[in-house]
């Protein structure tokens, strides 16, 4: 009996939802309404500046792009005269040219699929802050903060 009564009301759902119009109605009127003009009013013509002064626009800040410095083999990417000059003056490439080691590189493949670069160059203004530091999030998983050189390594609990 109750299979009979829901078979019926299935049935009945489905006749009244199929039953409404579902294409919009269609206008007998085929005039096209005319654009109303006020010709009382005179058209007036912009002013003229005798003095004109001329504004200096400012000219837009160049952001420079977040770069590689130094890759997962410890390989230079981005060589000094690529970098800013605040920080190009701090950098030491002997310090931090060093590439994972093999245990790291397992690690990290293990872990995460894949093997981040280990220095970064992001400017301040792509950088976000905490009260630990400034820090950048690559490719949403690997998290890199920023040291006294002024460029951005990785933090090192992803690969010890």
């Amino acid at each position: 009996m109750k299979r009979i009564f829901c078979l019926l009301c299935m049935g009945a759902l489905f006749l009244v939802s199929c039953s409404k119009k579902t294409h919009p109605g269609v206008s007998n009127s085929s005039k096209i309404p005319e654009a109303k003009t006020n010709p009382a009013k005179p058209v007036s013509e912009p002013p003229v500046l005798i003095n004109p002064v001329e504004m200096p626009t400012p000219a837009p800040a160049i952001i420079p792009s977040p770069m590689i410095v130094i890759d997962e083999s410890g390989k230079v990417i981005t060589p000094r005269d690529k970098l800013p000059e605040n920080i190009a003056s701090k950098v030491d490439y002997t310090k931090i040219s060093r590439s994972f080691t093999q245990a790291e590189r397992q690690n990290l493949i293990g872990r995460f699929k894949m093997i981040p670069p280990r220095v970064l160059f992001v400017p301040d203004q792509l950088a976000s802050k905490s009260a630990k530091g400034s820090y950048v999030v690559y490719r949403k998983k690997f998290w890199y903060w920023k040291k006294e050189d002024g460029l951005f390594h990785l933090d090192q609990t992803y690969y010890q």
